[in-house]
């Protein structure tokens, strides 16, 4: 499997190309940036992105994925900020969610990549059919959108009511959503009921993942071996998906000081699960 990378690692500090050239080094193979104003500033395209393209270009590493923004200001929701929600029953308050994950998928414009990683509704959001039909209509309008520049959305498992493996599947299926994946998180999987039922679920549908572990109780990003996922049977699920996905970390940055020369010792261990 591909080894890659989200630099949700970093999502604190402004992404350089020191950062990147830290996760090459120790062999990562792929990138998924996390647009966060604060982290990437996707709408400074004449600066900021045009230095991360820069590095893309020169390194031969491509990006795998960007993952849509949680929030549209630079302080990540810390200053009062609503998240953007594209679940969102007020029809404004969706509107100007999707035009901010818009600002995002232009950075295909000038880092060409496959995949946006999108969530529905904000963590522990209760269902409803409304909520699900705005998701649903939201979903609609954005693949438009990120068509022409090469990027399909991938719905990702977090943990909430509307996010739940088989709404995923009902989302895509009753829709007819044939370009539109799942981003499978084993971390949430794992927090929801079990990797495996997840897994089985979402199988058929998986591009791409998040590897993170937990202690079922808390969303908290730790590195494989840190929690109580069983990965000698979550890599071989992994393994076992029809379209074989990069096995990309998403890591929390708690213990970044040496992170990317831990990197590689990680990947060695999960392939060898």
């Amino acid at each position: 499997m591909q080894k890659a990378v989200s630099t949700y690692l970093f999502v604190k500090e402004r992404l350089h190309p020191g950062i990147l050239d830290g996760l090459a080094r120790n062999g990562v193979q792929a990138v998924e940036i996390f647009a966060a104003r604060q982290h990437l500033d996707y709408a400074n395209r004449k600066a900021h992105v045009k230095e991360i393209a820069e590095w893309f270009r020169s390194s031969g590493i491509p990006l795998n994925s960007v993952h849509s923004p949680l929030y549209a200001d630079y302080e990540w929701g810390r200053a009062g900020a609503p998240p953007v929600n594209i679940a969102s029953t007020d029809r404004a308050g969706r509107v100007e969610a999707m035009d901010e994950i818009k600002r995002a998928l232009e950075i295909a414009e000038q880092i060409p990549f496959r995949f946006l990683v999108q969530h529905l509704g904000s963590p522990n959001e209760d269902y409803s059919e409304k909520k699900f039909e705005a998701a649903m209509t939201s979903i609609e309008h954005l693949r438009a959108f990120a068509k022409p520049l090469g990027v399909r959305i991938l719905l990702e498992n977090i943990p909430n009511e509307l996010s739940a493996p088989d709404r995923l599947v009902e989302m895509i299926r009753g829709a007819h959503f044939d370009d539109v994946g799942v981003c499978f998180d084993v971390g949430h999987a794992h927090m929801a009921g079990s990797v495996a039922q997840g897994f089985e679920i979402l199988r058929n549908h998986i591009c791409s993942t998040h590897v993170h572990d937990n202690d079922k109780l808390k969303d908290s990003h730790l590195w494989p071996g840190q929690g109580t996922i069983d990965w000698k049977e979550a890599m071989e699920l992994l393994r076992s998906a029809p379209q074989t996905p990069p096995l990309l970390l998403e890591l929390g940055d708690d213990e970044k000081p040496n992170a990317p020369e831990r990197l590689r010792e990680v990947f060695d261990k999960l392939e060898t699960a």
